[in-house]
């Protein structure tokens, strides 16, 4: 079976155009065509997931852990997230993690067993945060999500539309459950607590911290160019992005018949 499993493979790899034959089947997002073997075929990038594997399995150093502690409705956050922070995590997700923190510069107040908040641009604000920290607890998809959110013209009503085009799986009355219910309010009290953990103290938000630590220089550097910062920073071989050898390829042709 598995020398059938590399028959095919190596067919599939040596045939020219193989990228365009089944690509108008693929019903997978392009941040899902990778996730499994036949999500890679449908979509016709089995040869560019596998030379992906490839050079993650050769990976030895640790990624560049880029944390974002933001508001879902502060101006300067979404632009960094949607501008600066999620193209950077595109073109470099094998070499750095990001973290997303929906909190800010809201403050809680205990309420028996649960807790209340009061965001700085409003209660859409603390909504808008509740949605996110939800979403980050219940899809992989999350950071493609938040970004469509952020990106949009109205960030809360964006949600819906968002979860279907990213994660179609997660049902919209779960998302409306944990944000209305224990789980979303347990959620922001865990970001609260990390947010107050920050050391030096965030004064203003976004907040970046780079594998852990924040300084002016660290802050100014992502925000001027993380892409740059994060390139600068990995230790191991560069990848082709950044100007290293890690060579990949990205070519796929459809041939015009």
């Amino acid at each position: 079976m598995k020398t059938l499993v590399l028959l095919i493979l190596t067919l599939w790899l040596n045939t020219p155009y193989a990228s365009c034959f089944l690509s108008s089947s693929c019903t997978y997002p392009p941040a899902k065509w990778c996730s499994s073997l036949d999500s890679s075929i449908q979509c016709g990038v089995l040869k560019q997931c596998l030379e992906s594997d490839f050079i993650k399995s050769r990976q030895t150093a640790s990624p560049v852990q880029v944390a974002l502690y933001y508001e879902s409705l502060c101006p300067g956050c979404r632009l960094f997230l949607t501008e600066m922070l999620f193209p950077t995590w595109l073109l470099l997700n094998d070499i750095m993690s990001v973290s997303l923190v929906p909190y800010g510069n809201a403050q809680e107040k205990p309420d028996g067993q649960k807790y209340t908040f009061a965001c700085q641009h409003g209660e859409q604000e603390c909504l808008g945060n509740m949605i996110e920290a939800c979403i980050l607890n219940m899809t992989s998809m999350a950071f493609p999500i938040i970004f469509c959110m952020e990106s949009s013209t109205d960030v809360i009503s964006a949600a819906d539309s968002c979860v279907k085009l990213y994660a179609p799986e997660l049902s919209m009355e779960k998302l409306k459950s944990c944000v209305g219910g224990d789980l979303g309010n347990q959620l922001m009290h865990q970001n609260a607590l990390q947010t107050r953990a920050l050391n030096p103290p965030h004064q203003y938000v976004p907040w970046v911290t780079i594998n852990g630590e924040h300084t002016d220089s660290l802050q100014e550097k992502a925000q001027s160019s993380l892409f740059t910062l994060v390139c600068g920073l990995y230790k191991g071989p560069k990848p082709a992005a950044c100007g290293g050898s890690q060579r990949r390829h990205y070519k796929s042709f459809c041939q015009n018949k």
